[in-house]
C-alpha cells in the first residue's frame, strides 16, 4: 500500500513540474496593435513581428546595439537588440522578435529572426498584416462613401 501511494506521489510531482516548465516556457505571439493597447503578458518574454519601418532603423557606431521600429499596419513598436542581426533583415521586410517589453514601452529583444528567403513571411506576421490591411482598406472606403 505504501509503494502505490509513494508512485502516485511520484507521478502527481512529474506531473505538476512537466506542467510547470511547459508554462514557464510557453511563448506567446502578440500583435503590435494589442501590445500597444497593453495586452501583453507583463513580466514574461512573448513575440512580437511585423514589418521593420522604412528609415527606423538606428544603430550606434562601433556597437552591436541597434534600434529599429515594427509595424503591423496599425501600430509601431520600437525594438532594441544587441548583437549581430541575421543577413537577411532589411527594413521593409517582415522579422520576428522573442523578448519582453520594457517599462519605457520599448521591445527588448533577445533573439530577431528574419524570413528565410524573399517569398516567405512567418504566417503569424502574414496573418496580422491581412487583418490590419483589410482594416485601412474598410476605413478608406468608408471615407470615400462619406460626403
Amino acid at each position: 500500500m505504501l509503494a502505490v501511494g509513494l508512485v502516485t506521489a511520484g507521478i502527481a510531482i512529474a506531473t505538476a513540474l512537466t506542467l510547470r516548465a511547459f508554462q514557464e516556457n510557453m511563448m506567446f505571439f502578440v500583435e503590435i496593435s494589442e501590445v500597444a493597447k497593453g495586452n501583453y503578458p507583463e513580466g514574461r518574454n512573448f513575440r512580437v513581428g511585423g514589418l521593420v519601418v522604412n528609415g527606423s532603423v538606428r544603430r550606434q557606431p562601433g556597437k552591436l546595439e541597434v534600434q529599429f521600429d515594427l509595424t503591423d499596419l496599425d501600430s509601431e513598436l520600437t525594438v532594441a537588440y544587441e548583437g549581430i542581426l541575421p543577413d537577411l533583415f532589411r527594413e521593409g521586410q517582415g522579422i520576428i522578435a522573442h523578448g519582453r517589453l520594457d517599462a519605457a514601452g520599448i521591445f527588448i529583444a533577445d533573439e530577431v529572426l528574419a524570413k528565410h528567403d524573399e517569398n516567405y513571411m512567418p504566417p503569424e506576421v502574414a496573418e496580422s498584416l491581412a487583418k490590419h490591411a483589410a482594416a485601412q482598406q474598410a476605413a478608406q472606403e468608408a471615407e470615400k462613401i462619406q460626403p
